[in-house]
């Protein structure tokens, strides 16, 4: 079991830095397994943590982000995540399914009408929109997460950033909101570790390679690419809601 979860941790790393929707593959694959719902949301948060936080040193050690551009990104992402893991016992399953879909939908709509492109912009403002939208994703990744990295690059998108500095900056945002969801879940004795340290290396390897692909990937390749992957993941959420 400890080999499948590194390759789950692997795959669902590169899809996720690409497009987001890395929580599409891990998620169900470790309920499928016989994981408790809430170890397994767990072992997504510290994962992603650890994953995120190489890709954090890597732009960083690179000049591709600097701490004063993207202090304001961490601190919202984390005070979201924080409320977000801290409400999670308060909604159903099925409650989270619900209010997924209708993110990723609306999002979905919003790109084909322009509004999602992704432009030229290589600095991201924050604005009051812009942060409300963060510790919204935020509290939307601490308390169930599938589709969270995927909503950022729309986020970033509608702020008409270059795609690869999105893919940063969500990588970023991830980072935020997974470690103050973390918190709550390691606090709360919910975490396998040995499941859970397993999965992360397959996600610090996948995530490494998914910001090497995403360096050679256009604006346009990547917004069919993020449409793909917003399109299964409300597929897949559907089937998880409707289908009992």
């Amino acid at each position: 079991m400890l080999v499948l979860l590194f390759c789950i941790g692997f795959i669902a790393n590169v899809i996720g830095t690409l497009a987001g929707g890395g929580g599409l593959i891990s998620l169900p694959t470790m309920l499928l397994i016989g994981m408790p719902v809430h170890s397994a949301i767990g072992a997504n948060k510290v994962s992603n943590t650890l994953s995120t936080l190489s890709n954090f040193y890597s732009v960083f050690k690179r000049k591709e982000v600097t701490l004063i551009e993207v202090t304001p990104i961490l601190l919202l992402c984390f005070i979201g995540g924080l409320i977000g893991g801290e409400l999670a016992s308060l909604f159903s399953g099925d409650e989270l399914t619900f209010i997924a879909i209708l993110f990723l939908f609306f999002a979905f709509i919003l790109s084909f009408l322009g509004k999602t492109d992704f432009g030229e912009n290589l600095q991201l403002t924050i604005r009051k929109k812009t942060a409300a939208l963060l510790v919204s994703v935020g509290m939307y990744d601490g308390l169930f997460g599938p589709g969270s990295g995927t909503l950022l690059l729309y986020i970033y998108a509608n702020e008409k950033i270059a795609y690869m500095k999105a893919v940063v900056l969500g990588r970023i945002g991830i980072f935020a909101t997974c470690f103050g969801a973390a918190i709550m879940y390691v606090s709360s004795g919910q975490i396998l570790w040995v499941e859970t340290l397993s999965l992360a290396a397959g996600s610090i390897l996948g995530s490494q390679l998914g910001i090497l692909l995403a360096r050679k990937i256009s604006a346009q390749q990547a917004k069919y690419l993020l449409r793909l992957i917003t399109a299964i993941l409300i597929i897949q959420l559907a089937i998880d809601y409707f289908v009992k």
